[in-house]
């Protein structure tokens, strides 16, 4: 059996006045999803005075449904501390996966527009 290069993601946390952002860098799939979660709800559960968390996706490489599960439930723990969820820079793959699957609206806010075509995107 072919063993596979363990998945890499890099996420470097920023803070800010009442912001926390978080540059994802990597593959967000089932090897490193958790580490996303507990990253924002850390930060949430240390930050208290935090009102808007900030996904900086541009260094995104990759993404599958269980990196999609990750940003619905970052964004329920977001919302649940009273908080606001803004997924930024948003790279091509993500965008095509959260039309695709009818989440743009709900992590982003954003109706879904057919003739709006996806790429670094902000929200």
């Amino acid at each position: 059996m072919t063993q596979l290069p363990p998945t890499a993601l890099r996420l470097t946390v920023a803070d800010r006045a009442h912001e926390l952002t978080v540059d994802v860098e990597g593959e967000l799939c089932l090897d490193t999803v958790d580490r996303l979660v507990d990253t924002v709800s850390e930060n949430l559960t240390r930050r208290p005075d935090v009102r808007v968390v900030r996904l900086n996706c541009a260094r995104l490489s990759w993404i599958d449904s269980a990196g999609l599960s990750a940003l619905l439930m970052a964004h329920r723990r977001v919302s649940a501390a009273g908080c606001i969820l803004r997924l930024d820079e948003r790279p091509a793959l993500l965008e095509r996966m959260l039309r695709q699957t009818g989440t743009l609206g709900h992590l982003t806010g954003l109706p879904l527009q057919d003739d709006d075509a996806g790429g670094a995107h902000a929200t």
